[in-house]
């Protein structure tokens, strides 16, 4: 019985002592070791503020909102003759028939100015606008410049229109997002996204284009609408595709809003485009090239001549200058160098940066009106003073001032020779750079026909395929 007590009482201080350690260890760790179930997964949403430049949460929302109501539906209508039915063909009686021709526009000013493209609104009779808000107007045409591919409307509204802000296209990016704004296939207010895929693109092989290239979605009815940042800024005028089928397949092209916007500027002004050129003459660089002109640069554009009394000249360019950047934008190609020049107006000063003999130089250089132009298949075309037309007894046209050495002999074994005077382009007469400009445009910048005034007075006509 007495062994029994003893037990009782070890095993009684032994449960006390247990119990004591262990509310003391409770008491250290504050936890009790048992098994937990297994976590379920928890995703978390993060919205990023709308002012990032990059990633996948960009709210293109208010950008959107800002454009919408910018920009319009643009239709023209012309008028063309067919035969409608055989007794018409048999007779000779050719039918007036309206045709339709669909776009886009963007309001630029609460007044009502409203720029879109040329090709929109080419050989219309008659304009109608009509906005996001479903309201028609009838534009007139303010002007055009076949070059750019950019025409002015206006209308008159009773009351300010939602118009859009220019953006800096020179500041854009490669790989920043974008918005494409239009009407495609007459579907009005529609929105695309997609980002910037290259900068300065030339598609017509001649050096004269300067496109901003996105992969937004943009097919016909687009031309003439807004390219706008994820801020609403406008930086570009939705111009063209790329595509072996007429509609989108992924690249799309645009008027940078620089240009776009000199080009509306000189038409309120001086009712077309003044252009500010540098005085040089030359071509980009790439390996090919270098080798050619004997210089180890790839980029930039290469002088191989300086005009007579042009501001490069009095500037100190010389033969042999790398053009590498003008106003600190870096030219890496032609089209860079012309899409810069065509922000640009006479009498305009721009900081050239040069590479000479391997140094560094930055020159400022006064820019100054185009005069001359290049024409294919005969040479280089010289604007003449009124007083001067007059030795030609002639009130228009432009003085072959030299013929290019691969036909020259050609030409001058036929009786034309410097100085005689270009009086018509693809039947169009012409009179400055701007007027052979736009007759090449409405033709693929191709020449058909020429008519030459000889110094003798003697005028012929020129065809070719």
């Amino acid at each position: 019985m007495k062994k029994l007590f003893t037990l009782l009482i070890a095993s009684a201080i032994g449960s006390v002592v247990t119990l004591g350690v262990y509310t003391q260890i409770s008491k250290k760790n504050n936890s009790t070791p048992i098994e937990h179930p297994k976590e379920v997964p928890f995703v978390k949403t993060v919205n990023y503020p709308p002012t990032l430049s990059g990633g996948t949460n960009i709210d293109f929302t208010k950008a959107a909102e800002k454009t919408l109501h910018a920009v319009v539906h643009v239709k023209n209508t012309t008028m063309s003759k067919g035969y409608t039915s055989f007794e018409d063909l048999f007779y000779g009686r050719p039918q007036a028939r309206k045709q339709i021709g669909t776009g886009s526009g963007v309001i630029i000013s609460p007044d009502g100015y409203i720029i879109t493209n040329n090709h929109v609104i080419d050989g219309a009779q008659s304009i109608e606008v009509t906005t996001n808000d479903n309201k028609t107007f009838e534009a007139s045409l303010v002007g055009t410049d076949p070059i750019t591919d950019i025409a002015l409307l206006k209308i008159e509204a009773k009351q300010n229109l939602t118009y859009t802000t220019f953006g800096d296209s020179d500041s854009a990016k490669v790989g920043e997002w974008v918005l494409a704004v239009g009407n495609p296939f007459n579907l009005t207010s529609t929105v695309t996204a997609g980002i910037i895929s290259a900068k300065s693109r030339d598609l017509s092989g001649s050096n004269t284009q300067s496109f901003i290239q996105t992969d937004a979605a943009v097919n016909p009815g687009n031309s003439g609408g807004a390219l706008v940042n994820i801020h609403g800024d406008l930086i570009g005028i939705n111009t063209a595709i790329s595509s072996q089928t007429g509609s989108y397949i992924g690249y799309s092209f645009a008027v940078p809003s620089n240009i776009a916007r000199k080009v509306v500027s000189d038409i309120m002004e001086y009712g077309n485009v003044q252009n500010g050129i540098l005085g040089v003459i030359g071509g980009e660089l790439n390996s090919q090239n270098s080798e050619t002109f004997g210089v180890s640069e790839t980029e930039g554009f290469y002088v191989k001549e300086v005009q007579e009394n042009s501001g490069a000249m009095r500037s100190g360019i010389k033969k042999g200058d790398i053009i590498k950047s003008v106003n600190g934008i870096e030219i890496v190609k032609f089209s860079d160098l012309t899409g810069f020049l065509k922000t640009k107006s006479p009498n305009d000063v721009v900081e050239v940066g040069l590479l000479r003999d391997g140094e560094n130089k930055v020159v400022k250089v006064t820019l100054e009106k185009r005069t001359s132009i290049d024409v294919s298949v005969i040479g280089t075309l010289r604007e003449l003073e009124p007083e001067d037309l007059k030795n030609y007894e002639s009130d228009y046209g432009l003085e072959l001032k030299s013929l290019f050495q691969n036909n020259k002999a050609e030409w001058e074994a036929d009786g034309i020779s410097e100085g005689d005077l270009i009086v018509e382009i693809n039947n169009i007469k012409v009179n400055s750079v701007v007027d052979v400009q736009k007759a090449l445009s409405s033709y693929s910048n191709k020449v058909y026909q020429l008519s030459i005034l000889k110094k003798n007075g003697e005028k012929v006509a020129y065809r070719f395929r």
